[in-house]
């Protein structure tokens, strides 16, 4: 079996590990940065293994919907997901604008202590992909720095905010 593909994003914010952990685990402090460029509603945010966070972006009359289940819960530390694009009643479904993305995304992300700022590590990687899905991925990964970071740059703005 060859490698999976796997999408890493880190930055380093200059916050308090707890503080950017509560922007992660706390949905009026998510729905602020999460989606850059559209309107983000949190359904429901139960950060524990077996919880559920659903979630809706809205653009210009357009609904995305995302069912992310925690798997693994380690407060301040780290969360593990199986992130899925959703319809309207939560249930997956394929990717309207790219078929081929796959149905579920192991998601990862660690939350390192490193003096008063706190490193962010966010893995992305196809769960019980097609080859297609998997090709879709492979492709996808150079451009995924942009959305990541639009809403980490959202997120850096919004812990300065918070500290001062």
């Amino acid at each position: 079996m060859s490698e999976l593909p796997t999408y890493v994003y880190e930055r380093e914010f200059n916050a308090p590990r707890e503080l950017v952990w509560r922007t992660w685990t706390e949905a009026e402090l998510l729905s602020h940065w999460y989606g850059p460029g559209v309107e983000t509603t949190i359904h429901k945010l139960d950060v524990k293994p077996g919880g559920v966070w659903l979630n809706e972006m809205n653009w210009s009359g357009n609904s995305n919907y995302e069912r992310m289940d925690y798997t693994e819960v380690d407060a301040p530390a780290r969360l593990v997901w199986l992130h899925s694009i959703v319809n309207a009643e939560w249930q997956p479904t394929a990717n309207p604008m790219m078929p081929d993305w796959p149905r579920v995304l192991l998601t990862t992300v660690t939350f390192t202590e490193q003096g008063d700022k706190t490193l962010l590590k966010l893995t992305w990687q196809p769960h019980n992909a097609t080859e297609a899905e998997l090709a879709c991925f492979q492709a996808a990964m150079a451009g995924l720095d942009k959305g990541w970071g639009s809403g980490m740059d959202m997120l850096a703005e919004m812990l300065a905010e918070m500290q001062s």
